[in-house]
């Protein structure tokens, strides 16, 4: 991420960069409004972090100005301690938030990192919004597998409902789709969809995130705050990551959630809620609550219904309408004009395991549109890794990859076959298979709608 710091007092140029560069941000710098100016509009920053008292320009004038130049990069300001009228004004005029001076390297990352959170979120809604016309597409999902749509046909079912959801399935599934999903199908559509990754917050904030926190609660508390469930009033939350809550946390979302109020930190009074939460994790949380890592009383509260995305190697139909989709999305974005993709190179991408599920083969997609040379993507444009896993291990000198190593990636396919020759043996009786495999009955049905053995 592009960070732009802004200030005259050039020791604080220099501290707040080595804060930000030695995170991973990429940093630059303006000593005066005017100057930030002409530097974002070269440089187009994600973030900008500038001073309010400054000599011409001020933090002010440059927050109008940059938001009139079509500027679109958020912007936090600092403010000297005690200067809160400033710090409104400067909210009012389109800053995302403010951090008092002088401030802890803990507290400057602490607001980076939420703006950072919530930026990419924006981010993500604007590309949603430019999904492809597509028949074989479900609110904002493209789907063509039988997995893929039972899935999204109980989603938008219990959409209707109030009733707790949780979404499972492996990462770069896109249980956050799904959940935007049923948030849009829902009564709350009008009203904000807030999600909030569980492990990406430290756990000593995490408490305050969610709940909110009243002024002098704790060091650098300075302020009121409201939380994630406040801010998701009257439409919808989702608890991505939810298995990697901990446990003190657990036990005061199962109160909230049973009796639909919160209590901010330090606060003593409760505020009533009307937030619909949606909980998503690529954990078994069914193995957590046996290992107590997970508590079942809230685990039962969360499972009311649930809604399993199979991860995208059982879902091959679901390849080349993905391809279509991601081709689409980037010929517009980057201004390319790629006309498909050969038959080839829609094979290999179709063989391949995708670990990584969606999210890597939108990546794959990508860089071979960038790096191809044609008007439509051959084989030679897909990674020798997908296209022919067997030669690039020989390439390698014999090295196993990863994925030749993955027990987890390689073990679906002996399951698969193990499942269908148990229904083979029992004439189709489930629940005689489940025995023989020693799975319940209830993961059978699982498994059986993602590997499509109905």
């Amino acid at each position: 991420m592009k960070i732009l710091v802004v200030d005259d007092d050039a020791g604080l140029r220099r501290t707040a960069s080595l804060i930000l560069e030695n995170e991973g941000y990429d940093v630059a710098t303006a000593s005066d409004g005017e100057e930030a100016l002409a530097r974002a509009a070269e440089w187009l920053p994600d973030l900008i972090l500038t001073d309010v008292r400054m000599p011409g320009v001020d933090g002010l004038e440059f927050l109008e100005r940059h938001r009139e130049a079509g500027g679109s990069g958020r912007t936090i300001v600092m403010t000297a301690y005690g200067s809160q009228d400033l710090a409104v004004e400067a909210i009012r005029k389109g800053a995302y938030d403010y951090i008092d001076k002088p401030f802890s390297p803990e507290a400057l990352l602490l607001r980076i990192r939420i703006a950072e959170e919530h930026g990419s979120k924006d981010r993500e809604i604007r590309r949603l919004r430019k999904e492809i016309r597509v028949e074989k597409r479900r609110g904002n999902i493209v789907v063509a597998s039988a997995g893929m749509k039972a899935a999204v046909e109980l989603a938008e079912r219990v959409a209707q409902h109030p009733t707790t959801v949780l979404i499972t399935g492996e990462s770069g599934t896109g249980k956050e789709l799904v959940a935007r999903l049923i948030h849009q199908a829902s009564a709350r559509a009008d009203g904000p969809f807030v999600p909030v990754n569980c492990g990406a917050i430290p756990e000593n904030l995490l408490e305050s995130e969610l709940f909110g926190h009243v002024k002098g609660s704790f060091t650098g508390a300075s302020r009121d705050r409201a939380g994630l469930f406040e801010e998701a009033q009257g439409g919808t939350l989702l608890l991505d990551e939810i298995g990697e809550l901990p446990q003190a946390l657990q036990v005061k979302l199962l109160r909230a959630l049973q009796e639909g109020e919160i209590r901010r930190v330090g606060e003593s009074t409760a505020r009533k809620l009307d937030v619909r939460i949606l909980a998503a994790t690529a954990r078994d949380l069914e193995a957590d609550v046996q290992e107590g890592i997970f508590r079942s009383d809230l685990y039962y509260r969360i499972n009311v219904v649930r809604v399993h995305l199979p991860p995208l190697r059982h879902r091959v139909d679901d390849v080349p309408v993905l391809l279509q989709h991601f081709l689409d999305l980037y010929n517009e974005s980057l201004g390319l004009a790629i006309e498909g993709f050969e038959p080839e190179a829609v094979k290999a991408l179709s063989g391949y395991s995708w670990p990584g599920n969606i999210r890597e083969l939108e990546n794959v997609v990508e860089r071979a549109m960038v790096l191809s040379d044609h008007d439509r993507i051959d084989a030679e444009d897909v990674p020798e890794a997908i296209r022919d896993p067997k030669a690039s291990l020989k390439a390698g000198g014999g090295n196993l990859s990863s994925d030749e190593l993955s027990v987890k990636k390689r073990t679906w396919e002996l399951e698969k076959h193990l499942i269908g020759r148990a229904l083979e043996v029992t004439g189709g009786n489930r629940t005689r298979a489940a025995e023989l495999l020693d799975l319940s009955y209830r993961a059978l049905l699982y498994k059986i709608r993602d590997y499509g053995l109905e």
